[in-house]
């Protein structure tokens, strides 16, 4: 009888569980309309914000000869990525703008991305083809992020945040993408919003299309 009761409010426990979770809906923290922007990708093509929309994607500063917060932030938008493939979401892209890119040229970033191997690099785009005030002006002024030259070094400073970009080319979350505590990147809560604004916009358009 008490193994019954136990199985019971297990069944139970769950069921509350499942509807706490299926409860969660995606919120957005802003609404920042960027700015465009059309510069050349690792595979040496044309990307620009027009071409990424219809798809929400996270964005991220990084240079190829980093030696300090580039390489953890890469593996954690690694593991995101793992997480994304083992969830099922598709419909999404991954940006990161060179701060360096005087020296990040399509075949360096290429080679760059190639190092992590990561689950599918077909949603990496990694971008370049630009000059160095360009970027610390947009990554200010659009992603309101901070990207700035150290002149006697061959490092650049720059914002370790992850930002989320949703379909229509606003930002409308950031996240952050190093941290020296375990647990400092949200990479479940990155995972859960990109499956969420998935789910209840693209989704929902495509339902109604219908």
């Amino acid at each position: 009888m008490m193994n019954n009761k136990a199985g019971l409010a297990l069944v139970l426990l769950l069921t509350l569980l499942v509807s706490a979770c299926s409860n969660y809906t995606f919120k957005e923290d802003m609404s920042v309309e960027l700015a465009d922007f059309n510069h050349t990708s690792q595979r040496g093509e044309k990307v620009g914000l027009e071409d990424l929309k219809g798809k929400p994607w996270l964005g991220m500063y990084i240079f190829t000869n980093c030696n300090t917060v580039c390489l953890p932030m890469m593996e954690n938008m690694k593991e995101v990525q793992e997480r994304f493939v083992q969830k099922g979401i598709e419909d999404y892209a991954i940006v990161g703008f060179s701060v360096d890119p005087a020296n990040d040229s399509p075949e360096v970033l290429t080679e760059y991305l190639r190092r992590y191997e990561m689950p599918d690099d077909s949603k990496w785009q990694l971008l370049t083809g630009y000059d160095q005030k360009y970027i610390e002006q947009y990554a200010f002024k659009s992603t309101k992020q901070l990207v700035r030259d150290d002149p006697n070094s061959d490092q650049v400073t720059h914002s370790v945040t992850f930002f989320l970009v949703d379909e229509t080319g606003k930002m409308v979350k950031n996240y952050s993408g190093y941290s020296e505590e375990t647990d400092g990147v949200p990479i479940d809560l990155i995972v859960e919003d990109m499956g969420m604004l998935i789910d209840e916009r693209l989704t929902s358009k495509e339902a109604a299309a219908k």
